[in-house]
């Protein structure tokens, strides 16, 4: 099925709210999908990471600066 959507005419807050749909419906049947091996792998290293308190955080509203600073 081909879906012809006027992404050109969409607003961000439009293409936004259809992404959430979209991820909202994929996520009813979480069984249909197979995590890639590498996301356990990187899972156990983080784990480790924090266990061993070499792991850093950061607050949130720091976070989101930041990355939108590195998307430009």
């Amino acid at each position: 099925m081909t879906v012809n959507l006027p992404l050109e005419k969409m607003t961000v807050r439009e293409k936004l709210r259809l992404m959430e749909e979209l991820w909202q419906d994929l996520s009813r049947d979480p069984d249909q999908f197979k995590s890639p091996d590498w996301h356990e792998a990187e899972m156990k290293k983080r784990k480790a990471s924090i266990a061993s308190g070499k792991a850093k955080f950061i607050d949130w509203e720091k976070a989101k600066k930041e990355l939108r600073r590195l998307a430009k």
